[in-house]
């Protein structure tokens, strides 16, 4: 379906767009569709006849409607053209990411918008190579699990929502106990085998919403949201039977009975809006400091610390 033909510019926009591979939209202020161009069909598996008296905010999956709405807000507002990038729906349910950019048009004899023409490419390819050099970016190379720079992130963000929730949360640091040793004899690779056979391990062993990073060397680290100091300590002390379970064999380690063991030291903090202690850096040394206490008592165990951020008076 063509749009009106009224002079030379709406022949060119009418020619450009049906011999476009982008998908080119016309909407009225309203976000009503009035014209599609026939690449819908490739691109969402739709016809523009389909399409054409719907809206455009009813493409997008509802998970990227307020990104869609900002830009259409802006508009609106005076901008006179905008991006955004968004997620489709095809006709057959399944997604596609658009990068779209909007171009108001204006009533020649008024002046005032009087609609917007949008025109839309296919990003997917772009966004999966996007998201897969993001998971690069935040996984640790040799174990798989996250890396510190994404710990760092994922503390802070968890901390946060502990603050909005009131909850607790509780964080493990997790040494292989005479790690060094049995580098010096058994060889590093068997030193990163070991390292990924415990990293594997411990994800195992935690819940779907726990985190598990490698905070540096022979340590891992693990946040459980939501949990408190008996919860923390439960964990901790199944990963530590966890570890011992898998027989890595350790004769520099006697202490372990010949295996592989590791020490692990929990925090738990309450999340207060208004505590005085600066958090989640205090729930990180507690953490290490009962990893410490842990070490000091013959490795092989877990020690717990409880930080409670007290209120201003």
């Amino acid at each position: 379906m063509g749009i009106p033909v009224a002079n030379d510019d709406e022949m060119d926009f009418q020619f450009l767009a049906e011999n476009s591979a982008d998908l080119i939209c016309r909407a009225r202020m309203d976000q009503v569709i009035e014209y599609l161009s026939p690449s819908s069909v490739e691109l969402l598996g739709w016809t523009p006849e389909e399409r054409i008296g719907g809206k455009v905010s009813e493409l997008i999956i509802p998970e990227d409607l307020p990104v869609f709405e900002q830009a259409y807000q802006s508009l609106l507002t005076g901008e006179d053209t905008v991006s955004a990038a968004v997620r489709m729906r095809r006709k057959n349910g399944s997604t596609v990411w658009m990068e779209a950019n909007a171009r108001l048009v204006r009533d020649p004899a008024t002046n005032k918008p009087s609609a917007a023409v949008v025109i839309m490419r296919d990003i997917t390819e772009r966004k999966t190579l996007e998201e897969k050099l993001s998971t690069l970016a935040r996984t640790d190379g040799l174990t798989g699990i996250l890396n510190r720079r994404a710990f760092d992130e994922a503390l802070r963000r968890e901390w946060k929502r502990t603050l909005r929730q009131g909850s607790l949360i509780s964080l493990l640091l997790l040494d292989i106990d005479q790690f060094k040793l049995f580098n010096d004899r058994y060889g590093h690779q068997a030193g990163d085998d070991c390292l990924r056979a415990a990293a594997a391990t411990i994800t195992a062993s935690v819940r779907a919403t726990d985190i598990v990073a490698r905070y540096g060397g022979e340590e891992i680290a693990i946040i459980l949201p939501s949990t408190g100091a008996s919860g923390g300590i439960e964990a901790a002390e199944k990963i530590r039977a966890a570890i011992q379970t898998m027989q890595v064999t350790n004769d520099a380690h006697p202490a372990g009975e010949g295996w592989i063991t590791a020490s692990i030291g929990v925090a738990t903090a309450l999340g207060q809006v208004d505590g005085t202690i600066p958090m989640p850096e205090a729930l990180l040394r507690l953490a290490d400091k009962a990893l410490y206490k842990a070490k000091r008592a013959g490795r092989n165990r877990v020690e717990s610390a409880l930080v409670n951020a007290p209120a201003k008076k």
